[in-house]
Parts: structure tokens; C-alpha cells; sequence
């Protein structure tokens, strides 16, 4: 049978009987009338399905099926208790303040529910203050090697020696043009990237040129720091540019927004966790980053 349909109470009760001898002798201990105490032995026993013991007037006597359930429920329940010890263990050090660091416009990504995360986060540490900064990635990579955040979340465009990265889950970005600008209603088939680097495109910073390696330019026609100003310029009818997927799928159906030809410029951001594995450790950011990653990870290998 499975361990966990097991009452623990009635482990404990068969091991209080062991210890004490019989069923007489344990009363005291369990503070349980002897009716009691043989209910609920008869009853670990149908559940175990074996006896564990013997009882009459030859006295009180395991089983060999008894003294093998009985060496294993003292591994058990030694166990839980060394959990137990654990996570009271844990819930003492689990206070102070955890300095958090996010991207902006992640809110409407399916992929990424850290009101998740935060919920089970403050449900298992109450005490500890929670500070977010939102900043551009290369900037929250400065902030963790400065000690003044303990963990980053975003699309790093860069490696940092001596941090270490979790990969976490990808966003979907795609390239997109505004409802008055001239490729609007022009056909996927008739795009191309000499077609399109004739236009005015939109950089972001921290990308340092990575949004326009495929368009082969010298530079971008305007540099933005975040989603929202890369929006507007596109919104703008201007400029093209990347965006996430799912923070203009709202512009998109309203028909302010178009994709330009996904299958030549669509791309994939891996968002990844970053922390310093070398600074003083952290039961509360150890926390965190266990949630982080079982809410926002990929799945499980079976």
C-alpha cells in the first residue's frame, strides 16, 4: 500500500506499544484505554495488511512481519522529524528583506505569473519585506554584482562571470509595424529584410544591435531603454520594431498593430533567473528561487 494513506498517528501509537513493552504498558504513555489501543493496532494492521504483533495470555510479541514494519516506521517517522526540525529551522531564518529585480511588461505574459510566486513566497516566509526594482537587464545584472538586489529576472542579453543563471521560460517576440505605416498593408509575400531596412527602425540599448544583426544597418533610427517607448514609436506609424508577443496582442486586435512576416523575423527571448552564488547564503532567497523555478520553469522531465 502507499505510505501516505497511513495515519501517522497510528505508526506512532504501534511504536509507543513496542517500546513500552504490550498494549498495559502503554496506556500511561498514549493516555488510551487498552479497547482503544487494540482498535487501532487492528486497524494499522488491515491497512498494512500483516500482523504485527501477538497478544494473550503468552504475553506481548512482534511479528516478524512486525519487526520489519517496525525498523521501517522508526526510519519514517525519524525522517519527519528531521523535516519537521527543518523547516521550523527555515521559518526561523526567514525574515529580513529580499531584494528582487524584474523587467518591465511581463505582466501579460502567460508564461511568467509571479503574482504566483509572490503569493506562495509571502504565504511561507510572512516575515520577510519584499523590495522590487524594476530595471533594464544590464542593469539589474550591475545591481546583483553590487550586492544591492539578490536575484534578477529578465532576458539577459549578456553573461556575467561568477552569477549564476537559471533558465526559466522563452517570450515570444515578434517584429511589428503601426497601422499608418506604409508596410502595413503589404502583403508577408512582397517583405523582405532589403524591403524593410528601408524604413526607420527602432533599437533597444541594452540589446547593444542584436535587434538589427538581421537588417545588416549601421544603426538603429531611435534607441528606447523599455517596451513601452519602443511601443509608442511604433504605434506612431514611424518605425518598426520588436516587441513581445503578448504586450501587443492588445494593439494587435484592436488593429493598431502587425506582425511583419513571422516566419523570417519572428524570435525567442530566454528568460533566465541571476543571482550571486558566492555571497552569504539566504533562506529566503533559496525560497524564492525554488518557487521561481517550479511556477515559471520548464517542465518537469518524467
Amino acid at each position: 500500500m502507499a505510505l501516505d494513506t497511513v495515519d501517522l498517528r497510528l505508526l506512532r501509537v504501534f511504536v509507543a506499544i513496542v517500546e513500552s513493552g504490550g498494549f498495559a504498558a502503554a496506556q500511561a504513555k498514549l493516555n488510551l484505554s487498552l479497547s482503544t489501543i487494540s482498535s487501532h493496532i487492528a486497524g494499522l494492521e488491515t491497512r498494512l495488511g500483516v500482523t504485527l504483533c501477538r497478544r494473550g495470555r503468552s504475553g506481548f510479541s512482534l511479528t516478524p512481519e512486525g519487526q520489519a514494519a517496525y525498523a521501517e516506521i522508526q526510519r519514517l517517522l525519524g525522517a519527519t522529524s528531521q523535516f519537521d526540525n527543518r523547516m521550523r529551522s527555515l521559518r526561523d531564518k526567514l525574515h529580513g528583506t529580499l531584494a528582487i529585480g524584474l523587467v518591465d511588461n511581463t505582466i501579460t505574459d502567460p508564461k511568467a505569473p509571479l503574482e504566483r510566486v509572490f503569493a506562495r513566497f509571502v504565504a511561507a516566509a510572512p516575515e520577510v519585506r519584499l523590495n522590487i526594482s524594476t530595471r533594464a537587464p544590464d542593469d539589474l545584472l550591475r545591481e546583483v554584482i553590487a550586492g544591492n538586489l539578490h536575484v534578477a529576472i529578465a532576458s539577459f542579453p549578456r553573461v556575467v562571470l561568477g552569477l549564476a543563471y537559471e533558465d526559466l521560460y522563452r517570450e515570444a517576440q515578434r517584429f511589428y509595424c503601426g497601422k499608418d505605416h506604409p508596410l502595413y498593408a503589404v502583403p508577408d509575400g512582397e517583405i523582405d529584410v532589403d524591403l524593410v531596412r528601408r524604413h526607420r527602425i527602432v533599437g533597444r540599448d541594452y540589446w547593444g544591435g542584436r535587434d538589427l544583426k538581421i537588417f545588416a544597418i549601421a544603426g538603429a533610427h531611435a534607441i528606447v531603454s523599455d517596451m513601452e517607448s519602443e511601443a509608442r514609436l511604433i504605434l506612431s506609424g514611424a518605425f518598426l520594431g520588436y516587441l513581445p508577443e503578448h504586450f501587443a496582442a492588445p494593439f494587435v486586435a484592436a488593429g493598431r498593430l502587425r506582425s511583419l512576416k513571422p516566419a523570417l523575423f519572428a524570435r525567442e527571448q530566454l528568460f533566465q533567473l541571476a543571482h550571486d552564488p558566492n555571497r552569504a547564503e539566504s533562506a529566503a532567497l533559496d525560497l524564492f528561487r525554488t518557487i521561481v523555478v517550479e511556477e515559471l520553469g520548464p517542465p518537469k522531465k518524467p
